[in-house]
């Protein structure tokens, strides 16, 4: 049985550590799963939205107006950087209900400003796609970003949750939340690089 080297792709590209992989961890650890499941699947599905429109050719817009492009890397560094700030920040919870995961639309909307996702979702819809019309092309871009990253961001969100029982003591917490914050702004940096 031969794999599709886009699925490969895909999967790696979304696996790896990103803005949506620390989120993601970060969330299962101080929310648990259940709370952040609106969260995966507003990541899940405005990734699978950015793909489909790859596919039907925004990308090619987006690489050929520098103004745009240069606006959209303002704008995820920016809000990379605050999203850093708020994980840096980030005191244990002692039972509070008032700090809240991500909402879906919050996750569906962070995904259009999230430089990882574009870059994937190009790369793929211009390299690992051939003989498929347009519609065709988003299509099977939109379904196989959507159905990977489910799994992707249930299983890290799954990892932070597993790591909530060694995070007991207040250094060990802010110190996770200081590599995730970290993490954050490495991919910051990466953007306008």
């Amino acid at each position: 049985m031969r794999i599709d080297p886009l699925y490969i792709f895909v999967f790696l590209g979304l696996f790896t550590p990103g803005p949506n992989v620390i989120l993601l961890t970060t969330s299962g650890l101080r929310f648990g799963i259940i709370r952040t499941i609106p969260h995966i699947l507003g990541v899940a599905s405005g990734v699978g939205v950015i793909a489909a429109m790859c596919g039907l050719g925004i990308g090619s817009i987006l690489e050929a107006n520098y103004k745009l492009l240069v606006l959209l890397k303002t704008l995820s560094a920016g809000w990379i950087v605050y999203l850093a700030w708020g994980i840096f920040t980030n005191r244990k919870p002692q039972q509070k209900m008032l700090d809240q995961p991500q909402t879906f639309f919050q996750a569906v909307f962070f995904q259009a400003v999230n430089p990882k996702v574009w870059a994937i979702a190009l790369t793929a819809s211009t390299g690992y796609i051939s003989n498929l019309s347009s519609i065709q092309t988003s299509l099977k871009l939109g379904t196989t970003f959507i159905l990977i990253n489910l799994s992707v961001g249930i299983f890290w969100t799954s990892s932070g949750y597993l790591l909530k029982p060694l995070m007991e003591s207040d250094s060990l917490w802010r110190g996770f939340m200081s590599l995730m914050a970290l993490g954050l702004l490495t991919s910051a940096a990466l953007v306008v690089l």
